[in-house]
């Protein structure tokens, strides 16, 4: 057996050397799609994100709705027959429309001096957002930059936690009543009243955030290979806080219009010449025993309603279509 399989083997090989290298191999061309093809892959974070918003419709009615609010205060001023929403109307012997229910004529009625409640609503509410949008923005600006620095440089991290600690122990509202009472009232000094503590709890959020993340092995591998540190940031850190970041963002919307009302409400808000949310709802609250006059609160509190519930809907749906964990 084993001399049989010996010669099998030697007659193969005689043959094997008796033939040319084109015989014996052959060579697989390249082909540049099919080499694509196998490591190509459709996937991408913000197509994934939206397909996942998309799937939660009552999210998606809120967000068609609240555009259109959005843009129907910008565009209402510019549509035929609208009042000015400081102006005192009068009637033809020069009497002011006082406290005129809601009919054809004026479609939310007036307040008691007799200016219009629709033109008054929609100037309280791009008021309102503008606020809201404002504050949004700078407390994300300032929180994400100082709670990236906070969470990824070591050096860093006592002295901000001591200044953590230190605005962190001071009220929000008596820094909101102090700054109201001390600067002159309007717009900016509610903005900057809100952002001047308001960033510290996005920093602290994103700081707690980076330090979970940041000795995991690829940003290890990164710093080992010699990347940038701002590449490390922008490349490793940040899209993978997009999710919590826009959730805190959408809450900060609602919450900044609800301290705007309450700063109105104890009398240290906007001027009456500044119609905005806050206002509305602080002239409605003292006619609420008045069965007649009740709709110079309700209509204002709806819209307040409906922005605070949409914003925070939406946030929370975005933020779970961001997280990676829930893509296909």
């Amino acid at each position: 057996m084993m001399k049989q399989f010996s010669y099998r083997h030697t007659k193969e090989a005689q043959i094997m050397d008796h033939m040319e290298e084109s015989d014996l191999f052959s060579f697989a061309e390249f082909k540049e799609g099919e080499a694509e093809k196998a490591g190509y892959s459709n996937y991408s974070y913000w197509n994934s994100t939206v397909q996942a918003f998309l799937k939660n419709r009552g999210a998606v009615v809120l967000l068609v709705l609240l555009f259109l609010l959005l843009l129907f205060t910008f565009v209402q001023p510019y549509l035929p027959g609208q009042y000015d929403p400081n102006q005192i109307i009068n009637d033809s012997s020069g009497m002011q429309y006082r406290n005129v229910p809601p009919g054809d004529e004026f479609l939310l009625g007036t307040n008691s001096i007799g200016q219009d409640l629709w033109a008054r609503i929609w100037a309280g509410t791009r008021t309102s957002l503008l606020i809201g949008l404002s504050v949004a923005l700078a407390e994300a600006l300032i929180g994400i930059t100082i709670g990236v620095i906070w969470g990824y440089v070591r050096k860093a991290d006592v002295m901000l936690t001591e200044l953590y600690n230190i605005i962190d122990n001071i009220p929000n509202t008596i820094i909101l009543i102090l700054i109201s009472y001390i600067l002159k009232p309007g717009v900016k000094t509610l903005v900057f009243a809100m952002c001047l503590t308001g960033w510290i709890q996005m920093a602290r959020f994103i700081r707690n955030q980076i330090l979970m993340i940041r000795d995991r092995d690829y940003n290890v591998a990164s710093r080992c290979l010699g990347t940038p540190v701002s590449r490390i940031i922008r490349k490793n850190l940040l899209p993978y806080l997009v999710s919590v970041i826009m959730l805190r963002m959408a809450l900060t919307i609602p919450a900044a219009i609800g301290n705007e009302v309450f700063i109105t409400y104890i009398g240290l808000g906007l001027p009456v010449n500044i119609p905005s949310l806050g206002n509305l709802i602080n002239e409605g609250r003292a006619l609420i025993t008045s069965a007649a006059l009740r709709y110079q609160l309700v209509y204002p509190t709806i819209i307040l309603s409906f922005v605070t519930i949409a914003f925070y809907i939406i946030g929370n749906a975005f933020s779970d279509a961001a997280d990676p964990k829930n893509h296909v």
